[in-house]
């Protein structure tokens, strides 16, 4: 095509140009999503070294007292308090919780729970380990002299165990053996003469004692008054007795407990008859067990705080409130009559 003819007037034209900017690709190299990626990786390597190190710089006191802090059991003490539970679950947000405090932030009152040694040294791990050579000793006296008193075949039937309570003297009923009359709290002599032994070596001792009665599961026959439970309780304090005759002091005993079948010696088997059982048991020294430790502790606050939390009265309300479901709540003022905790009926049985 012909170039148009420029007029005499008309300005020269102008040129064209073209400028090409060619964006190199940097996003690979200046973005930010590696960079999340690389600070979750340093903090969790912090983390990690920071446990490594705590691991190989504290004690095993200081790493309880760690697990302490950071245990669930506050998170289970707050359920159904304060309106924790939901709608009309509680008062409200400001009503007053029903887990133990002192006031403060994260004391050793909510932190550590009642079971735990906690941070604190009580000096409770020496004369617990007092008290374990003097259970020895027991143990080992009690051996010797049923072999002199010719009562070396029962020895199957005596077992030790160290429990949170203290040392616990089994004194086991087998298929062949029997320390009752049937179905009563009639002691046989030889079940009579070993209770007498084991109150001759405990003598050696003032620690407090608990005599605790078990049966199994077999049931009455149909119109007996008897049942477990009292048959147990009677055992128990058939047992005190026979104990008291050979010298212990009333002082020393704590506690006389009947406990039917709940607490079986043989877990997979109700009506084995190892589950017939006395248990006396030597009750650690005070400031040697972790109950004392905690008790001698604790300031009055908060031992009124779990008094109340711990109050059977207190347990039932809150178990008739949780099954009520806000249908027929108790009226206010209300008192239970003989409250009892949840999971303790008892069966009637036959031995």
């Amino acid at each position: 095509m012909a170039e148009k003819k420029r007029g005499g007037n008309e300005p020269e034209p102008r040129p064209i140009i073209v400028k090409k900017i060619i964006v190199e690709g940097h996003g690979g190299h200046h973005g930010g999503a590696w960079k999340v990626a690389y600070a979750d990786f340093v903090t969790a390597m912090m983390a990690f070294f920071l446990l490594m190190w705590l691991l190989g710089a504290t004690t095993e006191k200081q790493r309880k007292g760690l697990a302490d802090y950071f245990t669930p059991t506050l998170v289970e003490l707050k359920m159904n308090s304060a309106g924790s539970t939901g709608m009309f679950g509680g008062d409200s947000m400001m009503s007053k919780d029903n887990y133990p405090t002192t006031g403060g932030q994260g004391n050793l009152a909510i932190t550590i729970p009642r079971d735990a040694t906690g941070t604190k040294d009580q000096g409770g791990k020496a004369m617990r380990a007092a008290d374990r050579q003097k259970f020895e000793s027991i143990k080992k006296n009690l051996e010797e002299r049923m072999m002199r008193k010719g009562m070396a075949k029962l020895r199957k039937n005596v077992r030790f165990t160290e429990t949170r309570e203290g040392l616990r003297i089994d004194l086991i009923d087998e298929a062949d053996f029997a320390m009752f009359a049937m179905g009563t709290d009639q002691l046989v002599p030889q079940a009579r003469a070993l209770i007498g032994e084991v109150a001759k070596v405990v003598d050696a001792m003032p620690n407090p004692l608990i005599v605790r009665g078990h049966t199994d599961a077999l049931p009455y026959a149909s119109g007996r008054s008897m049942n477990n439970w009292r048959l147990s309780s009677g055992r128990a304090e058939a047992t005190r007795q026979v104990l008291a005759e050979n010298g212990i002091g009333n002082e020393r005993f704590a506690r006389i407990e009947g406990i039917a079948d709940r607490e079986p010696f043989i877990k997979g088997d109700a009506y084995d008859p190892r589950n017939r059982r006395m248990s006396i048991i030597l009750g650690w020294s005070r400031g040697g067990g972790r109950d004392a430790a905690d008790d001698a502790d604790m300031d009055e606050e908060t031992k009124a705080a779990i008094a109340k939390r711990d109050d059977p009265q207190t347990v039932a309300r809150e178990q008739a409130r949780k099954i009520d479901m806000g249908g027929t709540g108790l009226p206010q003022g209300a008192q239970l009559v003989n409250p009892t905790a949840p999971g303790t009926s008892s069966k009637p049985g036959k031995h």
